[in-house]
């Protein structure tokens, strides 16, 4: 009796596994028109890739909008594999490129809410190498840099440029953890003090590396521009972390966020199921693909970079984008407070982000990690005011929309700007209700 008692709860246990593993799970809904969208309407969605697929702008897509914490539209389009002609898996593993520093910054904010950082902090408290930072002036004669990178959100901004003889100047302050996550530091963002970063080794952490930028003379002085720091800035934060927590990026992450939050398939290593991993393209003349060279090293086991280094799938996205709209909590456990994702989302540069790296001229702000959208009709954006999210240079794309309680997630092959604003229209003309 009690062998078969044991049997029984033994069976039940098990049976019970999937749910447990699952709990962190948003839900799909039954139907569109359950969230106040509209069936037909999301069918728009596929009609648009489907345009920029035929065309030969990209291989593979895939598209996620979740309302009112359920999944309305899930799909993917295309190939995932042009060589093989393989269907583009809906749990393709995308690397997020810039897409990761969201996830940064809800990290340093839990640090925020602890009470052991605060906005205002000086990097030099946590690394003391940051202390009295100099400037890189041009020297007479010479065109003066300080401009944004050329690549789009969430590209190669803040690498090496090419050395140039420069003068420096005192900097008025030390660059602060606002400044980092706003963008408005002056570390590595495309100007005359990226030909004087240190080259970074394969087998650099972010504990080895990162003093070395202390050293990098600033392109502006702190705050007074909004250029993008595409790589140097958010590393910084993600070695803050590791200081401050006593874990590495990594570790912190997933005890944090990725493990509670269900998000398995995140993190920054490519997955040992690899025909899940997405192939990067380039299309070259012609409009032939080119798969790109060595898509093992872009990971790191290593250094694990805050500013570009995760990968991830849409589904798992959502679950942090989604804890995000619902005000940091999702499935009775709360991650952040509601002020202070309100306080991401709030707008920290005034005008300083319009015209800049790709955004609009006018009705643009930054937040804390996030672009805000701040009147989208002087931005003409397909898009509520309040919207925030950023992208990745390799095609993903976010945007969290707490008017509409709504995410949408677009994961392209190949970054096509284009198909990123029809997508936006496609989202937002479902809305019914």
């Amino acid at each position: 009796m009690t062998k078969r008692i044991l049997l029984a709860l033994l069976a039940v246990a098990v049976s019970t596994l999937p749910l447990i593993a699952g709990a962190g799970a948003v839900s799909s809904a039954a139907k569109a028109e359950d969230v106040g969208m509209s069936s037909e309407r999301l069918a728009r969605i596929r009609e648009a890739v489907r345009r920029h697929v035929d065309s030969g702008a990209l291989p593979g897509v895939v598209t996620l909008v979740a309302r009112r914490g359920k999944i309305a539209h899930f799909e993917a389009h295309g190939l995932i594999d042009v060589e093989a002609k393989r269907a583009m898996p809906k749990d393709g593993v995308f690397r997020l490129a810039s897409m990761s520093k969201p996830i940064t910054a809800a990290a340093v904010m839990m640090l925020l809410e602890e009470g052991k950082i605060r906005l205002t902090d000086p990097v030099s408290r946590y690394i003391p190498e940051f202390a009295n930072a100099k400037v890189a002036v041009a020297r007479p004669g010479r065109a003066g840099g300080g401009g944004p990178p050329a690549a789009g959100p969430g590209g190669p901004g803040g690498g090496r440029g090419a050395p140039a003889p420069v003068d420096v100047v005192t900097s008025t302050r030390d660059i602060t953890i606002r400044d980092l996550l706003t963008h408005t530091s002056g570390l590595m963002s495309g100007g005359l003090g990226n030909g004087q970063a240190p080259q970074r080794a394969d087998t650099d952490t972010l504990a080895t590396y990162i003093p070395k930028l202390g050293a990098v003379p600033l392109d502006f002085q702190p705050g007074t521009l909004w250029r993008y720091s595409g790589l140097a800035g958010f590393d910084v934060l993600g070695r803050i972390i590791e200081i401050v927590s006593g874990q590495t990026f990594e570790q912190f992450l997933k005890q944090r966020l990725f493990d509670p939050l269900g998000m398995k398939d995140t993190g920054f290593a490519i997955p040992t199921d690899t025909t899940r991993m997405v192939p990067l393209y380039s299309r070259g003349q012609g409009g032939a693909f080119t798969r790109q060279p060595n898509q093992s090293g872009l990971s790191s086991r290593t250094y694990f970079s805050g500013a570009g280094g995760m990968v991830s799938t849409a589904e798992d996205y959502l679950q942090f984008a989604q804890m995000m709209v619902n005000g940091g909590e999702l499935n009775g456990r709360r991650y952040l407070g509601p002020r202070t994702i309100a306080l991401m989302a709030s707008n920290h540069t005034g005008d300083l982000v319009n015209g800049q790296f790709g955004r609009p001229a006018r009705g643009m702000g930054f937040g804390l990690g996030v672009q805000v959208v701040e009147d989208p009709v002087a931005a003409d954006l397909r898009q509520s005011k309040g919207t925030f999210g950023w992208a990745g240079a390799y095609g993903t794309n976010v945007n969290i929309d707490p008017q509409e309680k709504m995410v949408a997630i677009i994961m392209m092959q190949v970054s096509t700007g284009a198909l990123a604003r029809d997508f936006e229209n496609a989202v937002m003309q479902a809305i019914i209700d």
